[in-house]
């Protein structure tokens, strides 16, 4: 079974641009970044929260939420998938209009590598794929800088670290304007910025 797993961690509500409360905008991020995953075929949705309380009002009947370190690292949240699939992509919380395509090009890649990488634009990684169980010698996570060069400078052979196109993330006010107004999805951070 594949697993695409929403990880929503605190600091994912400090892009709220002025005006807006830091905890509804976390809210609504999460909720968008997991109405993505919960619309892929084939794909079981998960809810990783670290740190965060109430997500299961966020999920759909039968999606699993499940409570990590406040820490919210990549290592953990793969482990906490391991036992329920063989591959999986954990997703930043904080990427409401990421396109379903680039997580299928994920799972792709992983025929080819056990890890492949989303970067996001601005340092660090929109979401990682893996195979399970997660790679001991991998040891960077979404925020790292240049966590694909990282991760290949850990690996203990070439052409394990794929990577697929980049997407941005809304992780200061200023990456609102990232947003496209003619861009289907992130329903919930729409209506929260623009106050309906």
């Amino acid at each position: 079974m594949r697993q695409a797993a929403v990880l929503v961690t605190p600091a994912m509500g400090k892009g709220a641009p002025p005006g807006v409360d830091s905890g509804e905008f976390l809210l609504a991020l999460a909720e968008d970044t997991y109405e993505i995953v919960a619309g892929l075929d084939l794909v079981e949705p998960v809810i990783l929260a670290a740190g965060v309380d109430g997500l299961e009002d966020l999920a759909w009947p039968g999606t699993r939420v499940i409570a990590l370190p406040d820490s919210g690292g990549v290592a953990e949240a793969f482990a906490a998938l391991a036992p329920y699939g063989e591959d999986a992509v954990v997703i930043s919380g904080d990427a409401p209009d990421l396109p379903p395509l680039l997580i299928g090009k994920l799972f792709r890649e992983l025929g080819r590598a056990p890890i492949a990488v989303c970067p996001a634009e601005g340092g660090g990684a929109v979401a990682m794929a893996a195979r399970l169980p997660f790679p001991d010698w991998a040891k960077a996570g979404l925020e790292e800088d240049d966590v694909v060069a990282r991760l290949r400078a850990q690996a203990p052979g070439r052409r394990m670290v794929a990577t697929g196109p980049g997407w941005h993330r809304l992780r200061v006010p200023a990456d609102v304007a990232r947003l496209d107004p003619g861009l289907e999805g992130w329903d919930n951070t729409r209506a929260l910025l623009t106050g309906r």
